[in-house]
């Protein structure tokens, strides 16, 4: 261990203490205007809310604020406020891939190159995109001293190599080449992007909340740090990027563990959603106050069903789960909603949806007239592609019922979360923060910190001494 602080630049002071603020990477912290290595992570439809983004920027820490599902209004407003109120303190957004429609992260970005945000935390993506492309090379330019400043900060989460490696190089050319041949970047920034790396922090998302691949945080934050260093060697901006840790954070040793495998930043999502500025309902807070570690279970993800991609819940209490996979394994096996048997489809209707499939088609059709139209023609033609979006109607109505906190449907609850949260839990257990009400988004990252460098400290200290016991015998 003493060999890993030292060379990432983390030593102890003069009394051999390891103080908080110099964990991590001392870029991160220059980078980003931040007093610690640590950042609050975005989650949907502003559960990281405008509240817990300004009390982490005027605590002088990065909080990203929850911007998918929302309305342009909506996150307009909220960008005003953050400027407002934390002004150039540290403050980003959640730029979310959307694969079933490109309009949409296209619209994102062109609010956020409208109102000059400056850091995006960049969640789901498989592979770049347009929009993602140019919202990182646009303003780029040649500073006095000859390196290329670039004016937009892109954390990226991920927890596979092959999309590490996307975020570790530049942006794709034939990307670069679109924008430029339609005048949506400069000759300048299409020029310069050969020199920048996609992202500037890369995120190891492991054992997480919300869509997870369940990996191991000591197998791929290793893993992503020597990618990291593998593509320096042939691109050596690539040397420049700080690769972070997400996922399994709940507790100080957790989050010591994770500096010792070489974080140089750690970032959070569970944990901040049983805080007082979490934007969730307090129901749900509230059960999320009771949750142990053995409380979660993985689900399909409603939003890319189709994909069998996952993602991680609570399930105490809740049918949501075992509902959710029951819809998936339905789409799989069936071909239209005239095909479930009329048992199923009655149970479906009553239980589920609690209206028939005729409402919910309607609602549904509403919507991706506006949002979708593309999609919705193909549900008019394909009774299958039909039956997914009626179903993923169901995942939209959990999400609903739980940021609502409604008493009567609380058992469809879709409450995304992982087993850091029942850590934490554990350890508050008969303290002055046992309640959530008493929780606040900057004083856990000063409880994890804090705690983190205290465990360091004393592992170092431990060391230390059985290196001078061994060196007497």
């Amino acid at each position: 261990m003493t060999t890993s602080l030292v060379r990432a630049g983390r030593t102890a002071g003069d009394d051999g203490r390891i103080g908080p603020e110099a964990l991590g990477s001392a870029a991160f912290r220059a980078d980003h205007g931040v007093r610690y290595a640590y950042a609050a992570g975005s989650m949907y439809k502003a559960v990281a809310s405008e509240e817990l983004v300004v009390r982490m920027g005027r605590a002088g820490l990065l909080g990203y604020f929850g911007t998918g599902g929302l309305r342009a209004d909506r996150v307009v407003a909220a960008i005003r406020r953050f400027e407002r109120e934390i002004g150039d303190g540290p403050w980003g957004v959640n730029l979310l891939a959307s694969h079933e429609n490109p309009a949409r992260e296209q619209e994102q970005v062109r609010l956020f190159l409208e109102h000059r945000v400056r850091r995006v935390e960049a969640a789901s993506f498989i592979v770049p995109t347009r929009p993602l492309v140019q919202y990182r090379i646009s303003g780029l330019r040649t500073a006095p001293d000859g390196s290329v400043h670039v004016p937009h900060r892109v954390m990226a989460k991920e927890s596979r190599p092959e999309v590490a490696q996307y975020f570790l190089e530049p942006p794709p050319r034939h990307l670069v080449e679109e924008l430029l041949a339609d005048g949506a970047v400069t000759a300048e920034e299409a020029a310069l992007a050969e020199r920048v790396t996609l992202a500037d922090d890369l995120c190891a998302e492991a054992d997480s909340g919300g869509h997870t691949d369940q990996r191991q945080l000591v197998v791929l934050l290793p893993d992503t740090v020597r990618q990291r260093d593998r593509a320096a060697a042939r691109f050596p901006a690539a040397g420049l990027v700080r690769v972070g840790a997400a996922g399994g954070l709940g507790v100080p040793e957790a989050v010591a563990a994770a500096f010792v495998l070489g974080a140089d930043f750690v970032l959070t999502g569970s944990i901040n959603q049983c805080t007082a500025e979490c934007g969730t309902s307090d129901r749900v807070k509230d059960m999320l106050q009771q949750a142990e570690v053995q409380d979660m279970t993985v689900v399909p993800a409603g939003d890319m069903l189709e994909t069998g991609a996952r993602a991680q819940v609570l399930r105490r209490g809740l049918f949501y789960p075992a509902r959710a996979n029951r819809l998936y394994e339905l789409y799989r096996r069936h071909d239209s909603l005239d095909d479930l048997d009329e048992r199923t489809a009655d149970q479906l209707q009553r239980r589920y949806f609690r209206r028939t499939f005729d409402q919910v088609w309607e609602e549904t059709r509403a919507y991706y007239a506006q949002a979708n139209p593309a999609s919705l023609a193909r549900a008019e033609q394909d009774p299958k592609h039909k039956m997914l979006l009626v179903f993923k109607a169901y995942f939209v109505q959990s999400i609903r019922l739980a940021m609502s906190g409604s008493e009567e449907h609380q058992v469809d609850y879709q409450i995304n979360c992982g087993p850091a949260l029942g850590a934490l839990n554990s350890r508050l257990r008969g303290t002055d923060l046992e309640h959530w009400r008493d929780r606040h988004v900057d004083e856990l990252a000063d409880l994890l910190m804090r705690g983190a460098a205290d465990v360091l400290t004393a592992r170092l200290a431990g060391l230390t001494t059985a290196t001078r016991n061994g060196s007497r015998t």
